[in-house]
C-alpha cells in the first residue's frame, strides 16, 4: 500500500488528475493513442515502483490526456508473467488506476483464435475467460481496502460495457465476436495437442495476458471489458509456424477498428 500511494502521489504531481477511464493496450495495438489529446506522456521507468515492458512491440508509456472530451490514461505497454514479473507486479497498475480514480477499464490484446470459425485479424470481445495461469494476484493477504477475500467472478467482463461494444460494432459496421478466453503462461507458442486441449475446455481464443488485469479489477470492483485481436488461426491439422513479425501484421490489420470500437464506447461512458 505504500508502493502504491507513492507511485499515485507521484502521478498526481505530475498532472494526472481523475482519469475517468483506463485502458491497457496490447501487442501491436498503440493505434489507440493517434486519438488521445495528450496532456503528459510518462515512461514506465521514471514512474516510482512501476514495472519495466520487456516486450519490443510494447512502448511503456503511460499517457495521459482526452478522448472524446474524457480524460483517459493509458498504459501503451503491458507486463506479461513470462517476462518474470509476478502477478501483483503485473497488476500493480490496475490498481494505482483505481486509486486514481479511474472508474472503467479497457482492455486489449492479441490473441490466437482457436474458434476456426474465427480468422486471423478480426476481433472478439471476451465474455469469459478460463484461467491457466499457475498463479494469481489475489493470493495473499487480501487487501481489505481494496475488496473481499473471496472476489465473485460471475461477471468478469461488464455485461453494461459490452452491450455498448455490441450496439457499437453494428452501428460501425464492425464485425465483432464474442468467446472465450483462454491465457497461458507463454512466451512459447502452444503445440498442436495444447490447442486441441484448449479447445475441448471450451476457448475460443488463446493469449498470455490480461486475466490478471480483469481479476483485480473485479476484486475492486472496478467495471471491464477486453477485446482481443485474433492474429493468427490455431488449427492443430493444419498448423504453420508463427513469427512476431506476422502477428503484428495480422494485429495492424485489425487495429483502426478496434481503435473505432474503443473511442465510440469511451463517448458513450
Amino acid at each position: 500500500m505504500k508502493q502504491l500511494q507513492e507511485t499515485v502521489n507521484y502521478l498526481k504531481n505530475e498532472g494526472v488528475n481523475d482519469p475517468a477511464i483506463g485502458i491497457v493496450l496490447g501487442t501491436g495495438l498503440g493505434g489507440l493513442v493517434s486519438e488521445i489529446e495528450i496532456i503528459k506522456s510518462i515512461d514506465y521507468d521514471k514512474i516510482p515502483n512501476f514495472p519495466v515492458s520487456t516486450v519490443e512491440s510494447h512502448h511503456g508509456k503511460l499517457i495521459y490526456g482526452t478522448i472524446r472530451g474524457k480524460k483517459v490514461l493509458v498504459m501503451q505497454g503491458r507486463f506479461h508473467y513470462y517476462e518474470g514479473y509476478n502477478m501483483k507486479e503485473i497488476t500493480f497498475p490496475i490498481r494505482v488506476m483505481k486509486l486514481l480514480g479511474v472508474q472503467n477499464l479497457l482492455i486489449s490484446n492479441a490473441a490466437g483464435a482457436i474458434n476456426l470459425a474465427y480468422k486471423k485479424s478480426s476481433l472478439m470481445m471476451l465474455t469469459d475467460h478460463i484461467n491457466l495461469y499457475p498463479d494469481n494476484p489475489l493470493i495473499g493477504k487480501n487487501w481489505d481496502d481494496f475488496g473481499p477475500r473471496f472476489p465473485d467472478m460471475s461477471e468478469p467482463y461488464s455485461l453494461k460495457l459490452n452491450n455498448l461494444l455490441r450496439d457499437i460494432s453494428v452501428k460501425q459496421n464492425i464485425q465483432l465476436h464474442e468467446g472465450v478466453y483462454v491465457p497461458v503462461m507463454g512466451p512459447n507458442l502452444e503445440t498442436k495437442a495444447e490447442y486441441k486441449m484448449i479447445r475441448l475446455l471450451g476457448g475460443d481464443a488463446v493469449g498470455m495476458s490480461t486475466v490478471p488485469e480483469v481479476i483485480v479489477a473485479r476484486h475492486m470492483n472496478l467495471p471491464c471489458c477486453a477485446i482481443s485481436v485474433l492474429t493468427d488461426e490455431c488449427d492443430p491439422e493444419h498448423l504453420e509456424p508463427v513469427a512476431i513479425e506476422d502477428i503484428l501484421a495480422a494485429a495492424a490489420i485489425a487495429e483502426p477498428q478496434l481503435t473505432t470500437l474503443y473511442t465510440e464506447l469511451i463517448a458513450r461512458l
